[in-house]
């Protein structure tokens, strides 16, 4: 079946292989580096070659391969491999494919987007008042990594601390510090890396 680059899938901010692509930083990149998401538009420009496409759906027709009897296959990476990955990128969290896939597999893919949209919004909430700039990777990965429940707390707590403090919502050094420190208490709590280790 012969797919055009419009309606390659229905669901562009989750991957085939399972990332969440409505929380890359190439999502939200301007200009033509940005990343339309996992068979968005024009796609094919971006990301030429990708066996995950080329066998789910292209080959079989799949929007994702949570929905293919032979998942996981030997194109996942085993957990050894996830551990040598931990820490060495900001984005993406790979660590969480399988996990997503396995919630699709069980729930549907439906339940997955409802939940991601929610990230997805809390993703925008962050980096439209608490982004200094730097922080579009960090927040990516903490919206991709923590409990959704944990990530609206996290929001009220800086906003509600950002008025007792006073502090004007210019100011966003200090709302990005605020935030963060929240973001890794809660990573901690939850044993989450949200900061890549910087090799001397």
């Amino acid at each position: 079946m012969n797919q055009t680059e419009s309606d390659l899938k229905k669901y562009p901010t989750i991957g085939v292989c399972g990332l969440d692509c409505g929380l890359c930083p190439r999502y939200y990149t301007s200009g033509p580096s940005r990343c339309p998401g996992c068979g968005g538009p024009n796609f094919s420009n971006k990301h030429p070659s990708c066996s995950f496409i080329t066998c789910c759906i292209k080959k079989i027709n799949l929007e994702v391969c949570a929905d293919c009897p032979d998942f996981p296959c030997s194109k996942f990476k085993s957990e050894k491999d996830i551990q040598e990955f931990e820490g060495s990128s900001s984005y993406p969290p790979y660590k969480i494919i399988i996990l997503n896939l396995n919630f699709i597999k069980e729930h549907g893919i439906e339940s997955f987007i409802y939940n991601q949209k929610k990230r997805i919004l809390l993703l925008e909430k962050l980096l439209q008042d608490f982004d200094d700039g730097r922080s579009k990777s960090y927040f990516c990965k903490a919206t991709a990594l923590l409990d959704i429940k944990s990530l609206e707390d996290i929001l009220n707590k800086a906003d509600q601390k950002e008025k007792s403090d006073k502090i004007r919502a210019t100011d966003i050094k200090t709302k990005n510090k605020i935030v963060k420190d929240f973001l890794n208490e809660s990573a901690h709590k939850e044993g989450i890396v949200l900061t890549v280790k910087k090799i001397v």
